[in-house]
């Protein structure tokens, strides 16, 4: 090991003098002088203590390395006492050292992360379990405790949500210029021609960031900012590992760049949502981690440098919104004018599943979108099921060849392709079937049917994942079909004596008549910390984006890659909440949401419900209020605003302790004085109801940024077993930011209409000449 280095050094001159031991019967032998044998005498006693000081040296060091260990990064929130808004920086940090100068054991080390100046009144800092139950003990200390990791949720999106050139959303915001979105993600590649500033505006002066790429001309007009809060031993510029940041920034905010594909397909221009938006990347993970300490100080820098939009494709399931970084952070951005919007999660399609839940964010579900890069799998029988594939090989033959199926030996792991897994199973030239999942990456599968020999690799989906199916770069020529395809090519296999199989590659197509329709992976609702919001709020395109990518997967510059995840869908709703702000920059973030939750398309393009994985219509805590409409979202006619004082006796109503609620909202609130609100009374465009046996009466207010004279009258989509009775059923304005205030009364009908069934759906909706103001409603049975 290098630390122990100059021990071995020591060690070996000790031993090579130690060789030379004297003895009266040999002296008249030895080489050297007796002056010289003195001086040898000292040296060796010299060594020796030498030897016992580095010892001892490393002794201590070997201490302290454990100690090191012991050490895990803890976030603490501090009461905030009065006159703290009027401390600078410096003497901020100064305080938060304050509450640890007592406290750690080893304190000739600076053990502080990182002091939260916005997001939150506290800090983070390195302590052993011990300390931390020492610092917790005190009174100004509100919580202390170990922070968590949160994962990622990992071209032609513009045209299919209806964003052109020369009308629209993209014409009256100048393409969302004058606006800053900060991406919290995984760092970035700043040579992409994607954050060129080509025909970019300088940014505006609010702008108070900078860029950490060490002086090297790589930020510009496009990407103003650049931050790495990932601490390291050596600080590193903020460029990324993992790909991801590079991708989402692009889809939000990178400019146009011509001819974009990947090997072949796919190919246009490449644009982001908002293409003259500015853009800051602030870096919170390494290769797939994110601590919460690094997302805090991230929003917390953010604020303070002047974004406009905050864009975060990363959570950590359901959680408490005192106990949630992103919720903590979220609420000090939306105090100041930032909007956040966040993906919903990749854990579909199961129920209850969903990340970032708190009301003042916009949480974001994935959608496909009407593009597929098809090929066939084509069976010896004549029968073909279409899928997608990115790569594409022109020199595949389109012969049969012998299909088998992975998992035909009985083993699991076999089935899935797993590394290692086909040795012993006879693959070689041959069309080689696996299953979809097992924690498996779907390249590695096709890679492990490669070094086993086989020659093609049809996969398919398992049955949770249905008809959702993705463009990869394989490694070899892969269709990846749905479950439904995958179960007949197994009866065939299993129904014929020499099953043969090829695959037809067919390019890149546009036009499904079925999209959008919901992710699979998407994460469902309902919300599990608040069920009387409903989450997710909008879906947006996640399946099979095509954007910036910081190394080549066909060897051809730029370099582009198409990703799947609500981590694509949610830099969408990012790049669209800047043109919106753009063209609407007296709006507050609750407006914005408002007017993208309310103008959302509830059918596909053959004019039928959105349908889900199984296509089968998909249910409201799949879609939220369904899917987003940029354009229509420019002029909602009405909007659902909420300030964010209007929070708080929402968090009262949830239960929530007044030391908790100040944690979010960092000022002091004692929810004693205020007049708590069940949470379906939160000015929220949608309704969630927990329907018991009494009836429910709720209140919306909505105001006029349409035509200064206009009359909306009532049209109500009712949930099944339920009665609904709304005053007044028409709202008139003469103003326009004039306000209407009506309410709603949900009744319960006969018990048995509704014993068989879990929860309901419907919709209310407020429409005049010019516009239909939508809000969903979703009603859970007890």
């Amino acid at each position: 090991m290098r630390g122990s280095g100059p021990i071995y050094l020591v060690l070996y001159i000790f031993v090579q003098v130690k060789q030379y031991r004297l003895k009266p019967s040999n002296l008249s032998t030895f080489p050297l002088s007796r002056d010289q044998l003195g001086i040898l005498a000292m040296t060796r006693l010299v060594l020796l203590i030498a030897l016992l000081c580095m010892l001892s040296v490393f002794s201590a060091s070997k201490a302290e390395s454990q100690e090191q260990a012991k050490l895990q990064t803890y976030i603490v929130h501090v009461k905030k006492p009065d006159g703290i808004a009027s401390l600078q920086s410096e003497e901020l940090h100064n305080w938060y050292r304050s509450f640890l100068q007592a406290t750690a054991q080893t304190s000739f080390k600076d053990r502080m992360v990182f002091s939260y100046q916005n997001v939150a009144s506290g800090f983070a800092v390195r302590l052993t379990e011990e300390e931390a139950k020492a610092l917790q003990e005190k009174d100004e200390i509100v919580s202390a405790r170990p922070e968590r990791t949160l994962s990622l949720h990992t071209t032609h999106t513009p045209s299919f949500l209806g964003l052109s050139k020369g009308s629209g959303l993209w014409k009256d915001s100048n393409f969302g210029e004058g606006v800053i979105i900060g991406v919290i993600d995984t760092g970035i590649f700043p040579f992409h021609p994607s954050f060129s500033d080509e025909g970019m505006p300088a940014p505006p002066s609010k702008w108070k960031g900078y860029c950490e790429f060490n002086g090297q001309r790589t930020c510009n007009n496009k990407l103003i900012g650049a931050r790495n809060l990932v601490k390291t031993a050596n600080q590193e510029p903020p460029f990324e590992e993992f790909l991801h940041g590079t991708h989402t920034s692009s889809e939000a905010t990178g400019n146009f760049v011509e001819n974009a594909s990947v090997f072949g397909n796919a190919q246009g221009i490449a644009a982001g949502m908002a293409p003259k938006a500015h853009v800051a990347m602030y870096k919170v993970c390494g290769i797939v981690l994110c601590t919460e300490s690094a997302i805090l100080a991230a929003m917390d820098i953010a604020i303070e440098d002047g974004v406009d939009v905050l864009s975060l494709s990363l959570g950590l399931g359901s959680l408490p919104f005192y106990n949630d970084p992103i919720a903590l952070g979220a609420f000090t951005a939306v105090q100041k004018g930032i909007f956040v919007s966040c993906s919903a999660g990749n854990s579909g399609p199961d129920y209850a599943t969903l990340s970032n839940e708190a009301p003042w964010i916009l949480t974001v579900g994935a959608s496909t979108i009407d593009r597929t890069i098809k090929a066939t799998a084509r069976l010896g029988n004549g029968a073909e099921y279409d899928g997608q594939t990115l790569f594409q090989p022109k020199s595949f033959l389109s012969n049969l060849l012998p299909l088998v199926y992975a998992g035909s030996n009985g083993s699991q792991s076999s089935a899935l392709c797993a590394p290692g897994s086909l040795n012993n199973v006879d693959v070689k030239g041959k069309v080689v079937l696996c299953d979809f999942g097992g924690n498996i990456s779907r390249i590695v599968k096709g890679q492990t049917v490669k070094d086993a020999g086989g020659a093609a690799m049809i996969l398919v989906n398992q049955q949770p994942i249905g008809f959702t199916t993705f463009s990869e770069a394989h490694v070899l020529p892969a269709v990846h079909l749905s479950y439904v395809a995958g179960s007949a090519i197994k009866q065939y296999i299993n129904s014929t004596y020499t099953p043969t199989a090829t695959i037809l590659f067919k390019g890149t197509v546009i036009g499904d008549s079925q999209t959008p329709a919901v992710a699979s992976f998407s994460s469902r609702g309902p919300s599990q910390e608040s069920v009387g919001i409903l989450k997710p709020d909008i879906i947006g395109p996640g399946v099979n984006i095509l954007a910036a990518w910081g190394v080549s997967v066909d060897d051809k510059l730029p370099a582009y890659n198409v990703v799947s995840g609500t981590s694509m869908s949610c830099p969408h709703l990012s790049g669209i909440a800047a043109l919106l702000k753009s063209t609407h920059p007296e709006w507050s973030p609750a407006a914005i949401k408002s007017a993208i939750m309310t103008t959302a398309n509830t059918l596909n393009l053959a004019g039928e419900p959105i349908l889900d994985e199984r296509l089968l219509p998909a249910d409201i805590f799949a879609t939220g209020a369904a899917h987003v409409n940029p354009n229509k979202a420019s002029d909602p006619g009405l909007v659902y605003d909420i300030h964010p004082d209007d929070y708080i006796p929402y968090l009262c109503g949830l239960g929530y302790t007044d030391r908790q609620i100040t944690m979010i909202v960092d000022n002091n609130v004692r929810c004693s004085e205020i007049k708590s609100i069940p949470e379906a009374q939160l000015n929220y465009p949608s309704f969630s109801i927990i329907m018991g046996s009494t009836s429910q009466y709720y209140t919306r207010t909505v105001t006029n940024v349409g035509p200064a004279n206009s009359t909306y009258s009532l049209e109500l989509e009712v949930p099944m077993a339920l009665g609904m009775s709304v005053n007044p059923s028409k709202i008139s304005f003469s103003e326009v930011y004039q306000k209407a205030t009506f309410s709603v009364e949900f009744i319960p009908q006969m018990k048995e209409n509704s014993g068989n069934h879990s929860f309901a759906q419907g919709s209310l909706s407020w429409v005049s000449e010019q516009h239909c103001v939508r809000i969903p409603i979703s009603v859970i049975f007890k």
